[in-house]
């Protein structure tokens, strides 16, 4: 998912857990001596300890009761500053690494790194896992073990309403349609210029921006009839910008997850295979008990949850 090519990062250490307690993180935050609680609540759903799960755990996170993850913030919906200036986090991958650290009897602390520099600082160690709405590829597979938890593309928002019955993306053609510079959505219109040359229709005006925010406000004044961006973010943003009220998400049938989905994964590093094996278990039972769409609901997007929680693409 995480798939733009110029990223503009903040990256300050904070204050991640299942608790309220501080927790030792890779920036030297005091270690909390209370241990993780029994039951935690997200997104509406109350999720309880699995003895199993924590059994199963590496002995280094076990004795710790944390388990580090690098993320990068902010990265809407998936992981946001709760306000400017402040260490506190919530987000779609937040709220999941709540969740499976509910399940496994740790707690998932959270610290905001450069994306570029996310997946090097797991290889060296620094942290355990990386939650950033990373694409899972075969060439990351080379250097991290994979959990996928949804499957998501691009996404085409548009006035609330719908004034320019935009269904699908052929019905782009023709029309101006804004678009953030330099991302892979940009990409996906350039490319469907032949799909429209083929029909016999007029190419998309793209209109590209600096930042998506500028593309909404183009949409807002009816300068595009539409902004394609991430679909994840499109549902975010959907759900909402004035209260709800200002724009909604074309939901193609053919392409429910998105143009161009992939699958993004919790990426573990290779040194802890019995750590990735335990996030795997508990996120089939986050999929079972219905609270994995739950959190991707929370956050405009339950059609990107899977329905199964792989290793690197295989069930095992």
């Amino acid at each position: 998912m995480h798939t733009r090519l110029t990223r503009h990062v903040t990256a300050a250490a904070v204050l991640p857990a299942v608790a309220v307690a501080t927790l030792t993180a890779c920036g030297g935050q005091a270690a909390s001596t209370a241990a993780p609680p029994a039951r935690v609540t997200v997104a509406g759903a109350q999720i309880t300890r699995d003895a199993a799960l924590h059994d199963a755990l590496p002995a280094g996170i076990k004795d710790s009761d944390t388990v580090r993850v690098a993320t990068d913030a902010p990265y809407a919906p998936f992981a946001m500053f709760v306000t400017e200036g402040k260490p506190d986090l919530t987000g779609l991958d937040y709220d999941l690494g709540q969740a499976l650290g509910a399940k496994l009897g740790v707690r998932f602390a959270f610290t905001p790194q450069k994306f570029d520099g996310i997946v090097p600082a797991v290889q060296a160690g620094k942290f355990d896992v990386a939650m950033s709405a990373l694409t899972d590829t075969k060439e990351r597979r080379q250097v991290l073990d994979f959990v996928d938890y949804s499957v998501s593309g691009s996404g085409v928002l548009v006035a609330k309403g719908n004034p320019a019955r935009i269904a699908k993306l052929d019905d782009l053609c023709g029309r101006n349609v804004g678009v953030e510079a330099a991302t892979h959505q940009l990409q996906l219109l350039q490319a469907h210029q032949a799909a429209c040359k083929a029909a016999g229709r007029p190419q998309i005006g793209i209109q590209t921006f600096p930042k998506d925010s500028d593309a909404q406000l183009a949409l807002r004044s009816g300068k595009v009839v539409a902004d394609v961006l991430t679909k994840p973010a499109a549902g975010w943003t959907a759900k909402t910008a004035d209260g709800g009220g200002a724009f909604e998400v074309v939901n193609d049938p053919s392409a429910s997850a998105g143009y161009g989905a992939t699958p993004n994964g919790i990426g573990v590093s290779k040194n802890l295979p019995q750590l990735t094996e335990a996030i795997r278990k508990a996120l089939q039972q986050l999929i079972d008990e219905g609270t994995l769409t739950r959190i991707c609901d929370k956050y405009g997007g339950a059609s990107i949850a899977v329905k199964q929680a792989t290793k690197n693409g295989m069930v095992s």
